[in-house]
């Protein structure tokens, strides 16, 4: 865990990795909720029976766009800011879902902090994010996170 007093120390640490997550299980549950709350109830993901039958391995996947919402949750695990402000989700950049994640998974974030700049009263930071899939050789995704958080 990367400890930090401020958002501006962040800047002191541009092109290294900031840390690996722990462990998360991609459950059906979860699936079935981010299905149930975006609308995207499309069969490989929510219907276990017709997954057995026709996926690979027999399970649904999750949607991609869950795996990449992980990003704050995990990267709790990857660092803290002791005095801050409001932090903001300033958008991703360059996402790639370069595997599907079968429910079961376990996946963990790996974070590398590529840009820190001031802005004002607060500093915006580029993550790129890659999101490993255990035993599996292919990330389930790679992207780019971009958060501004204010000064305390």
């Amino acid at each position: 865990m990367l400890e930090l007093e401020t958002p501006r120390e962040l800047l002191g640490h541009v092109g290294q990795k900031l840390g690996t997550s722990d462990w998360f299980t991609i459950e059906q549950r979860h699936i079935d909720g981010f299905a149930a709350l975006t609308g995207d109830d499309f069969w490989i993901h929510v219907d276990t029976e017709r997954a057995s039958r026709e996926m690979p391995h027999g399970k649904t996947i999750a949607h991609g766009l869950f795996v990449l919402s992980l990003v704050p949750r995990l990267q709790r695990d990857i660092f803290r800011v002791e005095r801050r402000g409001k932090g903001l989700n300033y958008g991703s950049d360059r996402v790639r879902y370069t595997a599907p994640v079968p429910v079961g998974s376990r996946v963990r974030l790996h974070q590398t902090l590529k840009t820190a700049e001031r802005v004002g009263a607060a500093t915006r930071m580029a993550t790129v994010c890659e999101f490993e899939i255990e035993g599996s050789e292919r990330p389930a995704l790679v992207a780019e996170f971009i958060l501004l958080m204010q000064d305390e």
